[in-house]
C-alpha cells in the first residue's frame, strides 16, 4: 500500500513539475495605454519586434517542454531517478506570457488607432495536413 501511494505522488509530482507548451501560456496583463500614441508605422515596427521575440522565446519554451517530456517518460518507464531532469516553467514561461500579454496590448492600440494590426498566435502549432 506505501508503495502504491508513494509511486502515485512521485508521478503527481514528475508531471505537475513538466513545462507547459507554450500555446498553453496564458497571455500576462500588458496595458494598451503604452502603445496608443504610437502612429501605424510604429506600431507596425513594434509589433514585428515583439512578434519576432515571442516566437524565439516560444522556441526556447517548446525545447523546454520537450525535454521535460522526455524526462518524465524516461523516468516513469525505465529509470525514476530521469523525473528530477523535469524542470517545470520558469524564466522562459514568463518571457512568452509578458510577449503574447504586448501583442495583445498592440493590437488592441491598433484597434483604437484603425491601424489594421492582427497577431496569428505564434504559439500555436500549424494545422496538420490531410
Amino acid at each position: 500500500m506505501n508503495k502504491t501511494i508513494t509511486a502515485t505522488m512521485a508521478l503527481a509530482a514528475a508531471l505537475s513539475s513538466c513545462a507547459s507548451k507554450p500555446k498553453d501560456i496564458e497571455a500576462a496583463y500588458v496595458s494598451s495605454t503604452l502603445y496608443e500614441s504610437l502612429s501605424c508605422d510604429r506600431l507596425r515596427e513594434e509589433a514585428t519586434t515583439v512578434s519576432s521575440r515571442a516566437i524565439s522565446a516560444s522556441g526556447v519554451q517548446q525545447k523546454k517542454a520537450d525535454n521535460d517530456a522526455v524526462a518524465v517518460g524516461v523516468g516513469l518507464v525505465i529509470f525514476w531517478p530521469a523525473l528530477f531532469f523535469a524542470k517545470g516553467d520558469g524564466a522562459s514561461a514568463a518571457e512568452v506570457s509578458r510577449l503574447k500579454g504586448e501583442m495583445k496590448a498592440i493590437e488592441t492600440a491598433s484597434i483604437k488607432n484603425n491601424c489594421g494590426i492582427r497577431f496569428e498566435d505564434p504559439t500555436a502549432q500549424p494545422a496538420k495536413k490531410k
